[in-house]
């Protein structure tokens, strides 16, 4: 294989790719839920709730959120053949791989220049996945694989090789990503201290002597004195770990340690903790004892749903934290489109980030929302309320998926959904044509732009000529519209600074238009749905195939 060449993976329909409806959300208010009370000026009280399919999700955000994700967490079902209550696992192979390589790619898009990924899966489709996220990401992106050790015990009467950990694939979007340093714990924090009350403070003691020994590092053998003691102290097996002037600058700095009386025979080194990073480097061997495990997390889902609901496969919050504290700071966007109990979101508010859920199933108002309405409360104290001190704040607003802007009428015409009014029409064609809704209240034609004087007019009129005059002349010279009307009558070139295009016509060929499900069940999938039907005459009426008059 040359250099340029790179390793892809190849499974059965992988050139499919679905054509993704720009799907408008539209927020039940009823869900939505702020606390009561502002705890602090940090609240944050437009997180994003999102009930629907995630892949429809993901490309609803896509025009609001490209390059602001900081963080992105997911969890999706692991393909291993499992019977989950909550996901449709198991699925085949080729199957598995082409719905997440759909989802990945809208996630890169997301994401931020520093902005990086993290997904737990496990060995059954890790190292497939990890393929093509080299694919999608660049195989320079990848930072690094993690092992999380999910249980702590065995059963002895398991056969053959126990699984007791997950896998955590770590991408960047680029080489701006930085990870954050851990808190320092109170067991490192403990290694310092200062009981010759030095004035720089806290200190540990680091070793002065070399691995090496005297006949491989003759350069760093030489005499040093105890100066409590005068005592001369001499090589013997190892080398000291600095050269001559180095040495000198620690005895002029009054950095070494030969204890209080000089009891010491070597000296040792002083390392203050004011000259340290403000932090502990992380590694990629993440114990239970430090990140919690799958038991933990069941009970953390029993306290807040009961123990008829508790889900299958729930991470527990210490897990979240230690991503988070990583991977983002507050105020930064945080994503997870697999949302499952919502540990995400919870994690992210009592961390004082912003961040935005998806999940299809029912218990995402059942179970996510409910929960979530705790965490603003500051009545969850579980997880790791405590840790943070975490006493609520904030809140969430709750969408769904606008449906499909186009439907069959019964003489299966692809027409204007009945269920949209004039402003979700107009909200939804500006996302389809990569405009910004934003409705001008003093400028009824200003409903969205691309720039300061490019503009989208929509309307389920009819325009004759005087209404298009009429249109140029208020639009003058150096801006332009595009206006998506149901009919019009003459030559629209006559007016320059005027597109004109007739809806639906304009729109049909763009989408895959009346897919609802795009979720990780075979049943749902394009392949598994009947052929379409073949088109059928116009009938006349508003949103008719005719061309314009």
């Amino acid at each position: 294989m040359s250099k340029k060449q790179k390793l892809e993976l190849t499974w059965v329909g992988k050139e499919n790719r679905p054509r993704l409806e720009p799907r408008i959300l539209i927020e039940d208010t009823d869900k939505s839920y702020h606390a009561a009370a502002r705890f602090s000026d940090a609240d944050i009280f437009d997180n994003v709730l999102i009930h629907g399919d995630n892949l429809l999700a993901l490309k609803a955000l896509e025009a609001d959120y490209a390059g602001k994700v900081k963080c992105v967490f997911i969890d999706p079902p692991y393909n291993t053949g499992s019977a989950f209550t909550h996901y449709d696992d198991g699925l085949e192979h080729s199957i598995w791989l082409g719905l997440i390589r759909d989802r990945l790619e809208i996630i890169r898009k997301l994401m931020s220049e520093d902005g990086s990924l993290w997904i737990t899966i496990d060995e059954n489709e890790g190292h497939y996945l990890k393929i093509l996220c080299d694919e999608i990401f660049g195989r320079a992106n990848f930072v690094r694989q993690i092992t999380w050790q999910k249980k702590y015990s065995v059963s002895n009467n398991f056969k053959g090789i126990a699984s007791i950990c997950d896998i955590i694939l770590v991408y960047r979007k680029s080489e701006k990503f930085a990870n954050n340093l851990l808190p320092r714990s109170d067991e490192a924090a403990n290694r310092y201290s200062n009981p010759d009350n030095d004035p720089r403070g806290p200190w540990k003691a680091v070793d002065y002597l070399n691995q090496a020994t005297v006949e491989q590092r003759r350069n760093l053998v030489y005499d040093i004195q105890n100066p409590i003691t005068g005592e001369i102290v001499r090589n013997r097996v190892k080398a000291w770990k600095y050269d001559r002037n180095t040495h000198q600058t620690h005895v002029d700095e009054k950095r070494l340690w030969w204890g209080l009386k000089g009891e010491n025979s070597v000296p040792a080194l002083k390392l203050f903790l004011s000259e340290v990073r403000d932090g502990m480097t992380p590694h990629n061997w993440w114990p239970h004892t430090e990140v919690g495990h799958t038991d933990e997390a069941k009970k953390e889902s029993i306290a807040l749903f009961g123990a008829d609901n508790v889900f299958d496969t729930p991470k527990p919050e210490r897990l979240l934290h230690r991503i988070l504290t990583l991977a983002a700071r507050p105020g930064d966007i945080v994503l997870d489109s697999f949302a499952g109990s919502g540990t995400t979101g919870a994690v992210a508010q009592k961390l004082g980030m912003r961040w935005i859920m998806v999940e299809l199933g029912d218990h995402c108002s059942t179970h996510i929302a409910p929960r979530l309405r705790k965490v603003a409360d500051g009545t969850d104290q579980g997880g790791i309320s405590k840790a943070v001190e975490w006493r609520g704040g904030g809140g969430f607003r709750y969408y769904e998926l606008a449906p499909s802007l186009l439907e069959k009428d019964k003489w299966g015409r692809e027409v204007i959904s009945k269920e949209y009014n004039p402003e979700m029409l107009a909200q939804a064609l500006c996302k389809l044509e990569g405009f910004t809704y934003a409705p001008n209240p003093d400028v009824y034609w200003q409903q969205g732009h691309s720039s300061e004087s490019d503009f989208l007019f929509v309307t389920t009129q009819s325009l004759g000529l005087e209404e298009l005059a009429a249109l140029s002349e208020d639009v003058g010279e150096g801006r332009s519209l595009l206006i998506l009307c149901a009919a019009f009558r003459g030559n629209p070139d006559h007016w320059p600074n005027l597109t004109v295009k007739k809806i639906p016509n304009h729109i049909r060929s763009r989408c895959e238009w009346g897919h609802d499900d795009y979720s990780l069940n075979v049943a749902n999938l394009p392949m598994a749905e009947a052929p379409e039907p073949p088109p059928v005459a116009a009938q006349g009426g508003l949103f008719d195939e005719g061309d314009a008059a």
